[in-house]
């Protein structure tokens, strides 16, 4: 287990660093963002000055030996538009995102599953065609015109839920929840739904084919022989065996669900990292946009690992599997 931990955090470095200069040098390819900050009417004094001030006249390669300077002492540099910290830029938003992330993925879960499991037991019957037909518009549908179609359905034409913001929030921990509130959940159920289609369709078909295969399996088999009730061999013997994969989806999945909420938090203006990230990439604030980026792949990568050593935990083969690499 030692071995496994110490390999992930070897490659989990690797892997950010690997992206902080992925990211350096692409935003230095798309344009300099001293067109967008300085007026029309500024002259080249003004901006020599403001090139000078945001460091774009050092040689490339001490901007990035700053860069990663900076980045190892958890300081990313200052947003030319806020002129705030990146980094405390982003961390602000970053309730507001995890929230909706969280929301979305619990929301994934309790759909996709039963009626997954539904669907595997009774392949054949009506409802799981239906509900198979049903997934596909998950997978189908853009996320910004699904958006779109929850807000002039449930805000417009029924007036039921708001079609933007948070709405009254909560402080619980020193950061501040919509979740807490019935007005933050009513803001909260929309931008949810939306961002959880597609996880929703993916769980639900990963679901059922974990079914579908874990009922030939021979020890389900011999469950049934010995006269074992339906409910015991489905949530005692199934659901133990299908559990480890849907737990590594979800978690490998739960990065994406962080970082592709974007479109959703623009569609329904909900003051998350997205949104923020979409002003800072049309004004090109390079700071902002690295800071996102950075924190994304942190997370995706803590993530990775976490889902690692649970699955290395939950399952007995993969450590042996470890351990016996770790041996030969």
């Amino acid at each position: 287990m030692l071995n496994l931990i110490i390999k992930r955090l070897l490659q989990a470095c690797l892997v950010i660093w690997l992206m902080a200069t992925l990211v350096f040098f692409a935003l230095h390819v798309i344009g300099s963002p001293v067109d967008i900050l300085l007026s029309p009417d500024a002259t080249e004094r003004d901006r020599q000055q403001l090139i000078a001030e945001l460091g774009l006249n050092l040689p490339l390669w001490q901007q990035y030996g700053l860069f990663l300077q900076g980045l190892l002492h958890g300081d990313l540099g200052r947003s030319y538009v806020f002129n705030q910290p990146a980094l405390t830029l982003i961390l602000q938003r970053f309730p507001a995102t995890l929230e909706l992330a969280i929301s979305a993925t619990v929301l994934a879960i309790v759909i996709a599953l039963p009626l997954g499991l539904y669907a595997g037991l009774k392949p054949d019957s009506w409802l799981s065609k239906t509900i198979m037909a049903g997934s596909i518009l998950g997978f189908s549908l853009p996320t910004f015109w699904a958006g779109l179609l929850l807000i002039m359905f449930f805000s417009v034409g029924l007036g039921w839920l708001p079609s933007g913001g948070r709405g009254e929030m909560k402080t619980f921990l020193g950061i501040q929840w919509s979740f807490m509130t019935v007005d933050g959940l009513r803001h909260l159920i929309l931008p949810a739904i939306n961002l959880a289609l597609f996880k929703t369709s993916l769980l639900l078909r990963l679901t059922r084919a974990g079914v579908r295969e874990e009922m030939s399996a021979n020890y389900m088999r011999l469950a049934k022989a010995r006269g074992l009730s339906g409910l015991r061999i489905t949530f005692v013997h199934l659901l133990k065996n299908i559990v480890i994969p849907l737990i590594t989806i979800v978690g490998m999945e739960f990065g994406s669900v962080i970082s592709f909420s974007v479109v959703t938090e623009t569609i329904f203006a909900w003051p998350g990292m997205g949104k923020l990230i979409i002003d800072s990439i049309n004004m090109l604030d390079r700071p902002v946009i690295v800071a996102y980026l950075m924190i994304i792949v942190t997370i995706i990568v803590v993530i990775n690992l976490v889902v690692d050593i649970l699955s290395s935990l939950l399952n007995p083969r993969i450590r042996m599997n470890t351990g016996a690499n770790a041996h030969g």
